[in-house]
C-alpha cells in the first residue's frame, strides 16, 4: 500500500472510531477505553506514514497529548467532563498538530454548547429527574471529523 493510500486508510479508521465514539456516547453516555486506546495506538502509525521525525516531531506530539490530557483531567476532577471524553481528547491530541488541535478544541467548545443546550431541552421536555448527562463525545467527535474533512477537502482548493 503506497504512503498516501495508507494515510487515507488511517484517516478512514480514525473517522470510523470517531463515529463509533459519538454514537456510543449518545446512546449510553460512555466512550469505551478500548475505543480510546485504538485511537491512541493508531497515532504512531500516522506519524510514521506522515514522515514525522522522532525528534522533535513525535516528541512534540507526545508532549501535546500529555498536556491536553492533563488539562482536561482537571475538568474531569471538578465534574465538568467525563473520563471517556478526556481520554478521547488526549488520544486525538496525538494525531493533530497543535495549531489544528487548538481549532478542534474551539470548535468542540462551540459544538459542546449546542449539544448541552439540546440535551437540557430534551431533559426538561421529557421531565427527567436529576442532572442531565451531556454526551460531549458527540461534540469532540464532530469537531475532529471537521478537522479531518478540512484536511482533505481544502486540499483541492
Amino acid at each position: 500500500m503506497s504512503g498516501e493510500y495508507f494515510r487515507l486508510a488511517l484517516m478512514i479508521a480514525l473517522s470510523a472510531l470517531l463515529i463509533a465514539a459519538a454514537v456510543t456516547d449518545l446512546r449510553t453516555r460512555i466512550i469505551s477505553n478500548r475505543l480510546n486506546l485504538a485511537v491512541a495506538l493508531l497515532a504512531p502509525l500516522w506519524w510514521l506514514a506522515s514522515g514525522l521525525e522522532p525528534w522533535p516531531g513525535m516528541a512534540a506530539q507526545l508532549l501535546v497529548g500529555a498536556i491536553v490530557f492533563a488539562l482536561f483531567t482537571l475538568l474531569f476532577a471538578i465534574g465538568m467532563m467525563g473520563g471517556g471524553d478526556v481520554k478521547l481528547l488526549g488520544a486525538l491530541a496525538l494525531w493533530f498538530p497543535w495549531q489544528t488541535l487548538m481549532t478542534l478544541i474551539m470548535l468542540m467548545a462551540l459544538l459542546g454548547g449546542a449539544v448541552t443546550l439540546v440535551t437540557m431541552i430534551h431533559h426538561r421536555i421529557a421531565k427527567k429527574q436529576g442532572q442531565p448527562e451531556i454526551p460531549y463525545g458527540v461534540a469532540i467527535s464532530f469537531a475532529a471529523l471537521c478537522m479531518i474533512g478540512e484536511r482533505y477537502l481544502n486540499h483541492f482548493a
